[in-house]
């Protein structure tokens, strides 16, 4: 990703310009830049238009693990915004890399959507139901370790691509199911395809999957977009992230975090740390306050690094050389 320039920044936005939103071209980043279009058009009365950028992994077919982990999309989109030619962009908020840019602010993150992981299988079968030795493909580590850890028996294969590439690896017989976000399946409209929605306590779910993240550099604009942000759901991901932070694991490796508010004032994080054979894993709860999320989230990791995690995920590979079945965006 380039530096931010030193000495030069985007105009404010002027009252009558339609704002530009930047966002990959996928279905899914379209349903989701158009949702959060809409509803600051809808709060605010100003015009938003979506501008398309093309990512390196949108178009390269490697591992992510090679090239750069999901950071990879977010990269492009930041130096568009660097560059003055969009003015705010939206993310999945569980591909952004946890280092803070320079020049650029977190604006808003969104009322999550669902957490939970969701199968699509064959012939409408559920986990439980699956035979042994049935293919399941997912691109996360994440998953392959807590898939492995509930169903050794399973063999799982690490897969890239769109929902519709994933879910056509089951329609064409090439893999017995899937593992998918059901919130991406959600925005698409898609949801009654999932044969099952898995319980987020045992398929923990990414650090900050099921929100988006609203980044600008203009720091006028932060204002405006803030009536996107909802402060329970930015509690629980500042708790998660700084766990991935702490522990100092990419949005790649086999780490989960959910975090829920109990309430307005208390928060709860769970964390997972796993081999991506499922031969080994930790697991460690914790409570604390919405207004000290990251002391939450140090502590979670910190009792986890305590009881052998560093070492566990050294020895994870994060699918380095794994055979990709298929890329494409």
């Amino acid at each position: 990703m380039s530096a931010p320039p030193e000495d030069s920044g985007p105009p404010a936005p002027g009252p009558e310009r339609a704002l530009r939103l930047g966002t990959r071209a996928s279905a899914l980043a379209l349903a989701q830049s158009g949702m959060m279009a809409r509803a600051l058009t809808a709060a605010t009365g100003r015009p938003v238009e979506l501008v398309h950028v093309t990512t390196y992994g949108d178009t390269s077919r490697e591992s992510l693990s090679v090239i750069g982990g999901t950071g990879v999309f977010v990269n492009a989109l930041r130096d568009a915004l660097y560059a003055g030619e969009i003015d705010f962009a939206v993310h999945s908020l569980k591909d952004l890399p946890t280092a803070a840019p320079e020049g650029l602010h977190l604006a808003a993150v969104s009322e999550r959507a669902a957490v939970n992981d969701a199968l699509v299988a064959r012939d409408g079968l559920k986990l439980a139901d699956l035979p042994a030795g049935a293919r399941v493909g997912t691109g996360a580590a994440r998953r392959m370790a807590l898939l492995k850890m509930i169903r050794p028996d399973l063999e799982v294969v690490p897969i890239r691509g769109n929902v519709d590439t994933r879910v056509n690896f089951v329609r064409s017989g090439r893999l017995d199911a899937v593992l998918v976000a059901f919130a991406g399946l959600q925005r698409l409209g898609r949801d009654e395809e999932a044969t099952e929605v898995l319980d987020p306590e045992i398929m923990l779910p990414s650090p900050g999957q099921g929100a988006l993240a609203v980044e600008c550099r203009d720091a006028d604009l932060v204002g405006l977009l803030a009536v996107l942000d909802h402060r329970l759901t930015r509690a629980a991901v500042v708790a998660e992230r700084t766990m991935l932070a702490v522990l100092e694991a990419g949005c790649s490796a086999p780490v989960g975090g959910h975090a829920v508010a109990l309430d307005d004032n208390v928060l709860s994080l769970t964390g997972v740390v796993a081999t991506v054979t499922g031969s080994r894993g930790l697991r460690l709860s914790a409570t604390g306050t919405v207004g000290d999320a990251e002391g939450l989230g140090r502590r979670v990791a910190e009792g986890l690094l305590a009881e052998g995690a560093a070492e566990i995920m050294a020895s994870a590979q994060i699918m380095a050389s794994a055979q990709i079945v298929e890329a494409g965006q």
